[in-house]
């Protein structure tokens, strides 16, 4: 897969509102925390990550670049309020978008506690599948799940009917490159 490379100026941009983010989050918890490293090595249609024990934000770079101030505005802080919440909370018993994660994004980041993007994901979305069964026309796996079913690993249900997904043919749904 092609590697897409992030103008330096929206690094910086990235980087800018990362440390300003951290900044308010230090004063209002009054306690001091490391930078996070960033990449731009976050595939499909998932905007960001926060790796924990890493300290690691992944960013979409090709989300970032169709969608900037608005991803720099959302996503960031997001992802950087996940890492804050493991430092100040830990894991245990804290869901992943649960009432300290949206305590930290609305009273410490001082953003809207969004859990999901709404981008436009034709860019980045990936091949599907077409399978059916014997409710509906169509039902479409990723690549992930088709292999798993190619490679006898695994069998995906329709969850109305209960019926075995058949393959049907490819659909493709990504940009030609």
């Amino acid at each position: 897969m092609k590697t897409i490379r992030v103008p330096i100026f929206l690094q910086q941009h990235v980087m800018r509102v990362l440390r300003e983010k951290l900044a308010l989050a230090e004063q209002k918890l009054e306690q001091t925390f490391p930078e996070p490293a960033v990449n731009y090595k976050q595939r499909g249609t998932t905007a960001g990550s926060a790796y924990l024990k890493e300290w690691e934000i992944r960013l979409n770079a090709t989300l970032l670049i169709e969608n900037t101030e608005k991803f720099i505005d959302e996503v960031i802080p997001h992802e950087l309020a996940h890492l804050l919440v493991y430092h100040v909370f830990g894991r245990k018993g804290v869901a992943p978008h649960g009432k300290e994660w949206k305590w930290m994004m609305q009273h410490v980041l001082e953003v809207d506690a969004k859990r999901t993007h709404n981008f436009a994901v034709a860019t980045v979305k990936s091949k599907t599948f077409a399978y059916h069964c014997a409710c509906q026309t169509v039902h479409q796996l990723t690549i992930r799940r088709h292999n798993k079913v190619v490679r006898g690993e695994n069998q995906y249900l329709c969850r109305q009917c209960g019926e075995i997904l058949k393959q049907e043919k490819l659909i493709e749904t990504a940009a030609e490159n």
